[in-house]
C-alpha cells in the first residue's frame, strides 16, 4: 500500500497540520479563560449590590491608580485584584517575589499585596466613612502549597466570606453606602483603550 502514497506526504501535510493544531489549542485556551472569566462574573453578581470595573482613581497621594474590580456590598467596598496565574504558587506576606513553578515553566512576579495596599488608600482617600478592603484574587489555577497570604483569596472563600445572607440587614447597610458608591463613581474614569478616549466606568449592578 506504502507503494500507492506519495512521497513527500510529510511535505503536503505537515504545515496545514500544524497550524490546524495551533489553532485548536488557541481556541481551548479561548474558550478556557472565557468560561473562567463568567465564573468570576458570577461571583462578583452573587457578593455585590454594584460594581465597577476596569476603572482608574486619583491615587492618595499623586497621579491615578487602575482597579480591576471595585465591589459595592453589605460589608463596604471591596477591590479586587485579579491574577490569572497556572501552576504552584510560593509567596508570603513579607516575600518581596513570589514564584510560580507550572508545568513547563518556572517564574517569579513581584508581591501583588503592596500595589493593593496603594489601591485600598486611594479609595479610602475618596470615601473616608466606608469599610474599604481589597482581596488578591487568584483563579482556579492557582494553588498555594505553602500557605496562603493574608489578603489573597480564590473564588470559593471570596464567595463565602462576602456573601450577605440577611438580605433586610444588608439593604439598611447599603442605603447607607450609597452616597459614598456615587462619590467613587464620579471620581473614577474607565482606563483608556490604546489610542482611545477614557470613558466611564463600566457599571454592573
Amino acid at each position: 500500500m506504502s507503494d500507492y502514497l506519495p512521497v513527500n506526504l510529510p511535505q503536503n501535510y505537515l504545515v496545514p497540520l500544524l497550524l490546524t493544531v495551533a489553532l485548536l489549542l488557541l481556541w481551548l485556551l479561548y474558550r478556557h479563560r472565557r468560561q473562567r472569566q463568567r465564573t468570576l462574573q458570577g461571583v462578583i453578581k452573587s457578593i455585590a449590590f454594584d460594581s465597577l470595573s476596569d476603572l482608574v482613581i486619583p491615587k492618595a497621594d499623586e497621579g491615578e491608580i487602575h482597579i480591576d474590580h471595585l465591589l459595592l456590598t453589605a460589608e463596604g467596598l471591596l477591590i479586587i485584584d485579579v491574577k490569572d496565574v497556572t501552576g504552584i504558587v510560593f509567596g508570603s506576606d513579607k516575600m518581596q517575589d513570589w514564584t510560580v513553578i507550572a508545568a513547563d515553566r518556572r517564574y517569579t512576579f513581584a508581591n501583588p499585596q503592596p500595589a493593593l495596599y496603594d489601591r485600598i488608600a486611594a479609595v479610602r482617600q475618596i470615601v473616608r466613612q466606608v469599610p474599604v478592603t481589597g482581596r488578591v484574587l487568584f483563579l482556579d489555577g492557582a494553588e498555594f502549597t505553602k500557605g496562603t497570604p493574608g489578603l489573597v483569596a480564590h473564588l470559593d472563600e471570596l464567595l463565602e466570606e462576602f456573601s450577605e445572607q440577611d438580605k433586610a440587614s444588608a439593604a439598611v447597610k447599603i442605603d447607607a453606602f450609597k452616597p459614598h458608591w456615587e462619590l467613587i463613581q464620579q471620581k473614577a474614569t474607565m482606563a483608556h483603550p490604546a489610542g482611545g478616549r477614557r470613558r466611564a466606568p463600566v457599571i454592573r449592578s
